[in-house]
């Protein structure tokens, strides 16, 4: 054989080992990715890619019983905050506009044929007795109605129409008392009061016993004291021990209301007399609880003064779940 085709015969099969080689690397390559392990996935993603079972109804924790409980009021602490109370009682100039201070004499043009009392005073002013009562004493005293010429005190105008607003947060366990002037449209925030609603139930629109919507309060209201009985779901008790020291009933549905206003109302918190001295004591834990049958419950140092402001004045409750929601009348002024 001759030298060139010893040359070309071994560059050919050179040519073929190399082309073996590669074959055979590639072959090996692709082999090795085949059965590399998987790359490990967090407990995670692990969970992210596991089926989903589709939501069941949540109808059997709704259907527990939820015991009385007090309000976290420390995240909700938000509710406009409020008194201006004393301005309608001081005589001086920091008064607010919807009253006027007048001087008692027992002779006056609008009563012709004897002395003017304090009880007339009240009818001409649509002022209530316990009200005229606390600007005379110079304190939340309304029963002591002792006065004397020349006494001055504090009555509502007769040329101001106003109504009285009650705004009532049931998550919160707060009530706002507004007055409106029907002819400015003003609202002002007289007060923030602490109250105790109906117990949590989710069964209900407002879940709890007591209801949502618009309600006027009705006349027929009443006052107790230890040893006024009366009947109460048809057994004879201490009215005190439910009512506290003040009733102010619900009257007319108006809005939006989730029950008939019969049977609903604003009173005191309820009194237990102590086995031990016989005395009647205040239940003031129940204040800011849900623990009532569905009244608004206030303690007795503001049911009285609310009592005495609100009685001889078109007066109407707003409850809502949450204050945001409400449908307050008028323009705030602050």
């Amino acid at each position: 054989m001759s030298f060139p085709k010893i040359i070309f015969l071994g560059a050919i099969s050179l040519f073929v080992v190399i082309g073996v080689t590669a074959v055979v690397k590639k072959s090996s390559s692709k082999s090795t990715v085949a059965v590399a392990k998987p790359r490990l996935q967090s407990p995670q993603a692990q969970v992210a890619r596991t089926p989903v079972a589709a939501p069941q109804p949540l109808a059997t924790v709704e259907q527990a019983p939820v015991a009385p409980v007090k309000l976290d009021t420390a995240a909700k602490d938000d509710f406009p905050v409020a008194d201006r109370i004393q301005q309608l009682f001081t005589t001086g100039p920091a008064k607010l506009p919807i009253v006027e201070t007048v001087t008692y004499s027992s002779k006056v043009s609008w009563l012709v044929g004897r002395p003017a009392w304090i009880s007339d005073y009240s009818t001409y002013y649509a002022t209530s007795r316990h009200f005229i009562a606390r600007g005379l004493n110079g304190k939340a005293d309304y029963f002591t109605q002792t006065v004397s010429s020349g006494k001055k005190f504090n009555v509502f105008r007769k040329d101001k129409r106003i109504n009285f607003y009650l705004l009532i947060d049931l998550s919160r366990c707060k009530m706002g008392f507004y007055y409106v002037d029907l002819d400015t449209h003003e609202r002002v925030l007289l007060k923030t009061y602490a109250v105790g609603v109906g117990r949590l139930d989710t069964k209900k629109a407002s879940g709890s016993l007591t209801p949502l919507g618009k309600y006027s309060l009705g006349s027929k209201i009443a006052i107790y004291k230890p040893g006024t009985t009366g009947l109460y779901q048809d057994q004879k008790v201490d009215m005190i021990s439910v009512f506290g020291t003040r009733w102010i009933p619900f009257d007319l549905e108006l809005e939006g209301c989730t029950a008939p206003s019969k049977g609903y109302g604003l009173h005191g918190l309820p009194w237990r007399q102590d086995p031990a001295t016989g005395k009647y004591l205040e239940c003031r834990d129940l204040l800011g609880l849900h623990d009532s049958d569905g009244c608004i419950r206030l303690a007795h140092e503001d049911v009285e003064e609310l009592f005495a402001i609100v009685v001889t004045k078109p007066t109407y409750v707003e409850i809502v779940k949450d204050y945001t929601q409400a449908k307050l009348p008028g323009v705030e002024v602050r």
